[in-house]
């Protein structure tokens, strides 16, 4: 199953990843494959920005998952690419963030698999790149960590369990996708293992996009903070990181223009 440089060329069936939420953020080659599809089947939480950007003829195919609430089942998306790919069209799975980070990409590249579909993969811009530099911040830094973490607040199984002890370790970074709702879990796991309870702890809402939000928070006062902020749209936790003066003071400024 090979890429091709044309995304419709060989394949019928092009994951595609749509980025955090600006359009801007949108690689060339995802427009192009998202301008020539026949129908673009797409997550919960691709923005409408993007949805706007499909050719004037392409049908758009909801698939929205979300967790802990009501969501399409993993196998009926299956069976909506499959069914299409099969009647000849040129599919879009479009993928919020990049579809390889937390994108159940393998279940759907599976069931391609048993019916002898070919498929192509373009990347997109993770969450974590687009959340870091909201912050004015990097995810690795010369004397602070020489390596990141990209992990998930829960799995199929409920919340998820990490290598909390190795996390808990002065100077770790970590970007935790999917924690508003285990974020108090998350809290004491790390403080369990150690952490200091003064570890800085950003939340990132609706990264990249124009109702982007910064919340600064520290490990003990987390839970508190993201109550009080009555977050509703996607978010990111970066642990160990805290934002630069000027990413917190450019949202205000902002709102005062």
């Amino acid at each position: 199953m090979m890429q091709s440089v044309n995304p419709h060329a060989t394949t019928p069936v092009v994951f595609v990843g749509a980025g955090p939420g600006d359009p801007d953020l949108l690689t060339v080659k995802a427009l192009r494959a998202l301008q020539s599809a026949d129908v673009v089947i797409h997550d919960r939480l691709v923005s409408d920005g993007i949805l706007a950007l499909v050719g004037p003829n392409t049908r758009l195919r909801n698939a929205g998952k979300e967790g802990f609430g009501p969501s399409v089942t993993q196998n009926a998306i299956n069976a909506m690419i499959i069914e299409e790919a099969l009647q000849g069209a040129c599919v879009v799975r479009l993928k919020s963030g990049d579809p390889t980070v937390f994108g159940r990409l393998d279940e759907e590249l599976d069931a391609l698999a048993d019916a002898d579909l070919d498929f192509t993969i373009i990347p997109g811009l993770t969450s974590a790149s687009a959340a870091v530099a909201a912050l004015g911040q990097s995810l690795t830094k010369r004397g602070r960590n020489s390596a990141v973490r990209l992990v998930t607040g829960h799995d199929m199984k409920g919340y998820a369990d990490q290598d909390w002890r190795a996390l808990s370790a002065p100077g770790q970074v970590a970007a935790i996708y999917m924690a508003k709702k285990a974020a108090r879990f998350i809290q004491g796991r790390l403080l369990m293992h150690g952490a200091a309870p003064d570890t800085p702890v950003t939340v990132v809402e609706n990264a990249s996009r124009p109702d982007q939000r910064i919340i600064a928070a520290t490990l003990s006062n987390l839970p508190t903070k993201l109550a009080d902020a009555n977050i509703h749209g996607p978010a990111l936790l970066m642990y160990g990181l805290a934002p630069r003066s000027a990413a917190v003071a450019l949202p205000q400024i902002q709102e005062m223009i």
